[in-house]
C-alpha cells in the first residue's frame, strides 16, 4: 500500500513538467498545452495498461524473486539464450498473472516514466499537426517504444544482462527509468520538430538574442516544485527497490541538491548576462536537474548530485540559445533543453559518479564481491574510498544503452512521422482542406 501512495505522489513529476512547459506560452496556447498535457498523461496510462506493461515487464519474473511476479515469465528472446531478451509478452490489460499487488505496484511505479516519455513529444507537436496525428505519435511511444526500451534495462531484457554477457560493468543502470524516458521522449520530439516544424526566420540585423519571454512565472515555479516533490517519490514507489534495500535518506538529499543546483545556475547565469534573474530558466533548470539525478539517486554521493543539477541547470539556457539562435528550431515548451539535457546527464552520471556504496548484485553482477572488493556495488570513475573504479566498463554500458534507446526511438518514431508527413501533405493538397 505504501508503494502505491508513493507512486501516486511520483505522478507530480510529469504534472510539474506540464506546468513548466506552459509557463513560457502566451495567449490561448497555455490552455491548449495544458489540455494536451492531460491528454498525454491519460493516453500514457491507458496504453501502458493495455499493452505497454506487458511489453515492459512481461518477463520480469525471470530476473527477480519478488513475491507476486511469478507469473510474469514470458520474455521474447533469443531461442538460445534468455540473456538477450527483447520484449515481455505477459500481463496484457493487467489481467491474471499481472493482477497481483506486486504487479499493480510496478505498473504505478513506472507510469511516471511512461508519462514523461509521452509528454515531451506530445507537448512539442500538438500545434504542429492535427490532434489525431499527435495522439498516434504519443500512443506509439507509450504503448511500444518506451516499454520495449524499459524491458531492455529493467524488465529482463538484454541491457540488464550486458554486464554478464558483454562485460560492461553492472549492465545498463537507470534506477527509475525516468532519465531514459526523457531521452526517448526528447528524441521523438526532435524528430517531430524536424519533420513537421519550420525553421525560425533569421534574426534581424542588429537585433540581439534574448531569453524566452516569461508569461506565467508563478505557474512555472509551482511546476518546478511539483517536479522535485514527484522525483523524491520515484524510488520509493518501486517494490523492487524496497526489496533490494535501496531506500535511504541519501536519496532525498541527492534529489534536493540536484534540484537546488538546477535552480541556482540558471539564476546566476541570467542575472549575470541580462541583469535580472529569469524565473522560467530557473524552473526549467530545476526540472532538468531532477531528470539528471533520478537515474542514479542511490548510487552517487550528494556532492555529485549537486554537480549534476548545476551542470544541467547551466546547460538549459545554453541549449535554448543553441536551439533557437544557432539551429533555428522552434521549441517553445523546451522539450529538448530540459528533457534531452537532463536525461543524457542522468544516464551518464552512473558511469561517472557511481561510488559503489549501493547496488551490490545489481543485475546479477557481483553479489558477493566486485572488482575484488567485497560488497562493492554499482561503480563509475569516482568510487568511494577503499573501492575500485569501474572505468570504462560502467560508462560503456550506459553509452550502449543510450545508443540502443535512441536508435529504436529514431527507427520506430521516424517511420511513423514519415508516414504522417506524407499523409499531412496529401491532406493539405486536397481541395477544400
Amino acid at each position: 500500500m505504501l508503494n502505491s501512495q508513493f507512486a501516486v505522489l511520483a505522478l507530480l513529476l510529469p504534472v510539474g513538467l506540464i506546468l513548466v512547459a506552459v509557463g513560457g506560452l502566451r495567449g490561448r496556447r497555455p490552455a491548449r498545452a495544458a489540455v494536451a498535457g492531460l491528454g498525454a498523461m491519460a493516453l500514457a496510462a491507458i496504453a501502458f495498461w493495455a499493452c505497454g506493461f506487458a511489453f515492459h515487464l512481461g518477463g520480469v519474473g525471470l530476473v527477480g524473486d519478488l513475491p507476486g511476479l511469478e507469473g510474469l515469465v514470458w520474455e521474447w528472446a533469443s531461442p538460445l539464450n534468455l540473456d538477450w531478451g527483447v520484449m515481455g509478452l505477459r500481463g496484457f490489460f493487467l489481467l491474471r498473472e499481472a493482477a497481483t499487488d506486486a504487479a499493480l505496484s510496478l505498473y504505478l511505479a513506472y507510469l511516471p516514466a511512461v508519462a514523461v516519455a509521452t509528454l515531451l513529444p506530445f507537448l512539442t507537436l500538438r500545434e504542429r499537426m492535427p490532434g489525431w496525428m499527435a495522439a498516434l505519435g504519443g500512443l506509439l511511444v507509450a504503448a511500444l517504444v518506451y516499454p520495449v526500451v524499459g524491458n531492455w534495462f529493467s524488465g529482463g531484457g538484454w541491457l540488464m544482462h550486458s554486464g554478464e554477457t558483454l562485460g560492461l560493468g553492472h549492465g545498463y543502470v537507470d534506477l527509475t527509468g525516468v532519465s531514459t524516458a526523457a531521452v526517448v521522449g526528447s528524441v521523438a520530439a526532435l524528430l517531430g520538430i524536424l519533420f513537421f516544424g519550420r525553421r525560425l526566420p533569421p534574426l534581424p540585423e542588429g537585433e540581439l538574442p534574448t531569453l524566452p519571454p516569461v508569461h506565467l512565472p508563478v505557474l512555472s515555479v509551482v511546476g518546478a516544485v511539483l517536479a522535485a516533490v514527484g522525483g523524491t517519490a520515484l524510488v520509493a514507489a518501486n517494490p523492487i527497490h524496497a526489496a533490494a534495500g535501496l531506500l535511504s535518506p541519501r536519496l532525498g538529499v541527492n534529489l534536493v541538491l540536484a534540484a537546488a543546483g538546477g535552480a541556482m545556475l540558471p539564476v546566476l547565469y541570467t542575472w549575470f548576462t541580462t541583469g535580472a534573474a529569469d524565473s522560467l530558466m530557473a524552473a526549467r533548470g530545476v526540472v532538468a536537474g531532477v531528470l539528471s539525478a533520478v537515474a542514479a539517486l542511490a548510487f552517487i554521493p550528494p556532492w555529485a548530485a549537486l554537480a549534476l543539477g548545476a551542470t544541467a541547470g547551466l546547460l538549459v539556457p545554453l541549449a535554448t540559445y543553441l536551439m533557437r539562435y544557432i539551429l533555428r528550431l522552434d521549441d517553445p515548451t523546451a522539450a529538448l533543453p530540459v528533457g534531452l539535457v537532463g536525461g543524457l546527464l542522468g544516464v551518464l552520471a552512473v558511469g561517472l559518479f557511481g561510488d559503489g556504496l549501493a547496488g551490490q548484485g545489481w543485475n546479477g553482477v557481483g553479489a558477493e564481491a566486485y572488482l575484488g572488493v567485497a560488497g562493492q556495488g554499482v561503480t563509475g570513475l569516482l568510487p568511494a574510498p577503499g573501492l575500485a573504479p569501474d572505468w570504462p566498463g560502467q560508462m560503456n554500458a550506459q553509452l550502449v544503452g543510450l545508443a540502443a534507446a535512441a536508435g529504436l526511438t529514431a527507427l520506430l518514431v521516424g517511420a511513423l512521422f514519415l508516414i504522417l508527413r506524407v499523409l499531412l501533405a496529401f491532406w493539405r493538397s486536397v481541395p477544400g482542406e
